[in-house]
């Protein structure tokens, strides 16, 4: 049992280390050493682990994508109980893309992506998962969407979240806040306008 949280704990400190030195120095410009250092283990710890960096792109991906649906799932529960609107449902999801932190980790896992079959199909699984609650939030908007309408929606809301979670290369002029709520206002009556 101690070996096992032993586990857990270096496991933690090396997603943590990995998250900090990626976003900051660059996923391929991170060495294995700078990474066991920072996480307070051993090189070959890590690599008991994970087998390479590209399986600790893949945990924090998992990672992510695991807060992401727990953050989605409690909007959900909170537009059934009628506690939240559709709109203000997409303005808390919009707002949480927006303050996207790893907004550099999330390019390189991107680029990754392109270069690594294993990680594309991991970002591939995860926007799976996404597309489920997108597409709830889609029908709440218009009970009518069905087809191709919605599988548009579902594409469009996607991006959406996407390039608003890089919003700030673009130098917004917006705050977070206000482009979450006037974007949320603009998706709510696309949707509704879709026949």
């Amino acid at each position: 049992m101690v070996a096992v949280q032993q586990e857990r704990n270096g496991q933690a400190r090396i997603l943590t280390a990995a998250r900090t030195l990626f976003n900051s120095h660059g996923f391929h410009q991170t060495s294995m050493a700078e990474l066991a250092t920072a996480a307070q283990v051993s090189v070959g710890q890590i690599y008991r682990l994970f087998k390479s960096k590209e399986d600790i792109i893949e945990a924090l991906v998992h990672d992510d994508a695991d807060q992401w649906c727990n953050q989605m799932d409690a909007l959900q529960v909170r537009l059934d109980a009628a506690e939240l609107t559709v709109e203000q449902t997409f303005e808390q999801l919009l707002l949480e893309t927006i303050d996207e932190k790893d907004e550099a980790l999330s390019f390189d896992i991107l680029a990754e992506s392109f270069r690594n079959s294993e990680v594309a199909d991991t970002i591939g699984a995860m926007c799976q998962r996404f597309r489920v609650y997108i597409r709830y939030f889609a029908c709440a908007a218009n009970d009518t969407l069905s087809g191709e309408a919605l599988d548009a929606a579902e594409d469009m809301l996607l991006a959406c979240l996407f390039g608003l979670g890089h919003r700030s290369i673009s130098r917004p002029r917006l705050s977070a806040p206000v482009a979450a709520g006037r974007t949320a206002q603009m998706i709510v009556a696309a949707l509704r306008g879709v026949q």
